[in-house]
């Protein structure tokens, strides 16, 4: 275990095309939405500059950026730390998602042609393999490209943009309870591809409905725990 809670290979490499304050940036922010670096946890520049192997001067940068962003809280003598995310936030941005997720699966019933059936149900197994392995990183992965995959089939670039604003933060706050939802998300998932090849669009956006608002009651049922 690395002094500031790193697990062993959870730092990712840095790639290195492109500044590098975005690409420290990108691995911070990679690092905070897995909760490899959890909520409150003190965030040390110095070691922080040691585990990616660069200076502080774009780990400084990288923090202030995400202060900005909402993910690092920036406090006078004391440092920087991971936000935690309020039950008002959660419950906001899950919301949000529910309404853009819902119409993607619509449009997806509308839209998806045989192909993008059968990427849906590859990934649904996938999805499913990773939750018999209780392979959480995995699942969670998994997740989000067959949320990803649903938004491509609706075909609106306005409501994937939109979706991809929200993506990482509905991984930060999927991520806790992935295990919780485990196999009854997939089941989920399973029922929505059955509506989406149906092309019911009704269906296909109660499901999608649902399907999210289980995840938003799980996040703040763990929160009570």
């Amino acid at each position: 275990m690395l002094s500031t809670g790193l697990p062993q290979g959870a730092v990712p490499k840095l790639e290195r095309p492109g500044p590098l304050r975005d690409r420290v940036y990108e691995a911070l922010l990679e690092l905070i939405t897995t909760r490899a670096l959890r909520p409150g946890q003190h965030l040390v520049e110095s070691e922080l500059a040691g585990h990616l192997g660069v200076s502080r001067q774009p780990v400084r940068e990288a923090l202030q950026r995400l202060n900005t962003e909402g993910w690092v809280d920036l406090r006078p003598a004391q440092g920087a730390f991971v936000h935690e995310p309020t039950e008002e936030e959660a419950d906001q941005l899950l919301t949000v998602r529910t309404l853009l997720e819902a119409e993607a699966a619509r449009l997806a019933a509308a839209n998806a042609g045989a192909a993008g059936i059968t990427a849906l149900e590859e990934l649904c197994a996938e999805g499913e393999r990773a939750v018999e392995a209780d392979d959480v990183d995995a699942a969670v992965a998994m997740n989000a490209r067959f949320h990803a995959k649903v938004m491509e089939l609706a075909g609106n670039a306005v409501l994937a943009e939109l979706a991809a604003q929200v993506d990482r933060r509905v991984r930060w706050y999927y991520t806790p309870v992935a295990r919780q939802r485990g196999q009854q998300s997939w089941i989920e998932h399973r029922r929505l591809i059955a509506a989406i090849s149906d092309r019911d669009q009704q269906r296909a956006t109660e499901l999608m409905r649902e399907h999210t608002e289980h995840t938003r009651t799980s996040y703040h049922a763990r929160q009570r725990t």
